[in-house]
């Protein structure tokens, strides 16, 4: 079937959801589950929460509708994630300059720690600036230059080295991507170099433009309960303070020990940066409320028709999980996560309803895995649960399509590629795209790193093909520049706040035609004759090789 025939037959099946006059088209459907996962009810979609409870229930109810088999091989819809919650509440004091500076909780800085412990001291620790932190031998870059951190708290800055090309006096595209953020320069990476390099603590300096969003996003996620996935030696070995500090903060304290930030970071971004002695020491304390937390990744299977490539999956993925609530704010306290991610929540179904839908002679060849995952807000927990507990074997799973947001406007000439030329996925998306009458555009703001913030990055870790479109940006009949300027104000004013609420003007076209087109793309790996691979030069290339040779 010719994409524009199979589009048609879609956009006319009726819909399995509960109420009692169901919307018949794919945009009026995916706003209806919007509205119900973003709505109070649900209580901001926080695992281990009442939110929880209700999210699964409605995501089970609504796969087992759609005619969809239990995704887990052992008879259910659900796959257990054993997590930890913990609540930290640190204090921190430097003393620099023969004085003591006392930051402020979530105003100068924000602090947790992972380890499973009550509490938590740090005391009188030597300062360490050591610029991006990075040691990246293939880049021949090495921010530590053999100093020897164990004991010691090491400052440094987010983002990636922003090394520039002598010739162009551009950002060199083959050190560190360029204008792309790398997983470098992710602040994931920042402290698993700090743990696996011995230090105290771990202080990241936040900049909005590097990390690519403001300070009080962090303060808002991990102000609260934190999550990490169960370990056996309970993250002993993780740093034992992970924290961001505000610039404004890090210049002053960088200023009382004699330094000038905008040299040091200066200096940072060549090649034969030495770490730098700071003359200051600081002092942490944590104490931890932890508590063992059952979350649950939702999953759903399409089994293939082919008797000999069922055995054989691509996999859905979307996060089901938001902020919760917090009964500290005044007035609207429910972090209802409506584009983040209800909407892809949304979407996920429509694509489930839609292969569903399709007639027998259409049905994919290989299985359709559905996976709505939890804690991606807390650290692609579910996503990362999966990939070290793989329900159905990752040497069969051909790839991995990740949902993360949904365009809740109208429809567009355009989509983006997250990450895009990193598999052959990119080339059959091309020519999905193109059926539609559209084009395909890489990410326009690489250096905020979205490739290592979804679920895919987790399936990419493990060396399986991930694939990540977003929404476009040129909307038909609106001036060029309205994507872009919805994008920035989602960012500046309702990302990971409580004003990310369903608005009256949200219509779904835009995500219709995507859902549309993620269908599509997956349909035709699981017939295709040959496999996804990752492209030469790709950094999870080896790993998939590897794999696929044992």
């Amino acid at each position: 079937m010719r994409l524009p025939r199979l589009l048609a037959a879609l956009a006319v099946i009726a819909a399995p959801l509960t109420a009692a006059s169901p919307p018949s088209t794919p945009a009026a459907r995916i706003l209806a589950h919007t509205k119900i996962l973003a709505s109070d009810e649900f209580e901001g979609r926080a695992p281990a929460s009442p939110g929880e409870e209700k999210t699964v229930a409605y995501l089970e109810r609504e796969f087992r509708a759609l005619g969809l088999a239990p995704g887990n091989p052992n008879g259910t819809y659900l796959q257990n994630v054993p997590m930890i919650g913990l609540t930290s509440k640190p204090t921190a004091s430097f003393e620099v300059g023969g004085q003591t500076l006392t930051p402020t909780h979530l105003i100068d800085y924000v602090g947790v720690s992972r380890r499973v412990t009550p509490r938590i001291e740090v005391k009188s620790s030597e300062l360490v600036f050591v610029g991006y932190g990075v040691a990246a031998p293939e880049f021949g870059w090495d921010d530590y230059k053999g100093v020897d951190v164990r004991g010691k708290t090491v400052v440094m800055l987010i983002n990636d080295p922003p090394v520039t090309d002598p010739a162009s006096g551009q950002l060199d595209p083959k050190v560190f991507g360029g204008k792309a953020m790398t997983y470098y320069g992710r602040w994931t990476y920042k402290y698993e170099i700090a743990s696996a390099k011995g230090a105290a603590a771990c202080l990241i300096i936040h900049e909005t433009g590097p990390a690519g969003y403001p300070f009080a996003v962090v303060a808002g996620s991990w102000g609260r309960e934190n999550f990490d996935l169960r370990t056996p030696d309970a993250n002993a070995s993780r740093v034992a303070l992970e924290a961001w500090l505000t610039q404004d903060y890090a210049t002053k304290l960088l200023a009382a020990a004699g330094e000038d930030f905008a040299k040091l970071k200066a200096a940072a971004a060549t090649r034969d940066f030495k770490p730098v002695t700071l003359k200051a020491h600081g002092s942490f304390s944590v104490t931890n409320k932890t508590r063992d937390v059952g979350s649950k990744n939702v999953v759903a299977l399409l089994p293939g028709t082919d008797p000999k490539l069922r055995g054989e999956y691509v996999i859905y993925s979307a996060h089901w999980d938001h902020l919760g609530l917090d009964p500290k704010l005044s007035g609207d306290q429910i972090f209802n996560g409506a584009a983040d991610n209800a909407s892809g929540t949304a979407l996920l179904l429509e694509v489930a309803q839609g292969f569903a839908a399709l007639p027998a002679a259409e049905k994919p060849k290989r299985s359709i895995l559905f996976l709505s995952v939890t804690g991606e807000e807390k650290g692609l927990l579910g996503s990362q649960y999966y990939g070290r507990a793989p329900l159905y074997p990752l040497t069969k799973t051909l790839a991995n399509i990740n949902v993360d947001g949904a365009n809740p406007h109208g429809r567009t000439s355009d989509l983006i590629v997250i990450g895009n030329g990193a598999s052959t996925i990119d080339d059959i998306g091309l020519a999905v795209a193109k059926e539609q009458g559209r084009t395909v555009l890489p990410d326009a703001q690489p250096e905020k790193g979205s490739y290592y913030r979804s679920d895919h990055f987790e399936f990419a870790k493990v060396g399986v093909p991930a694939y990540y479109p977003k929404p476009g940006r040129t909307f038909i009949g609106q001036p060029a520049d309205y994507g872009q300027k919805i994008a920035d104000l989602y960012t500046a004013n309702d990302y990971h706040k409580v004003s990310d609420e369903v608005r009256p003007d949200w219509t779904f076209e835009g995500a219709a035609q995507d859902a549309a087109f993620i269908l599509e793309v997956g349909r035709r790996i699981a017939n295709s004759a040959t496999w996804p691979e990752w492209k030469p030069g790709n950094e999870f290339k080896a790993r998939r090789d590897t794999m696929l040779k044992k």
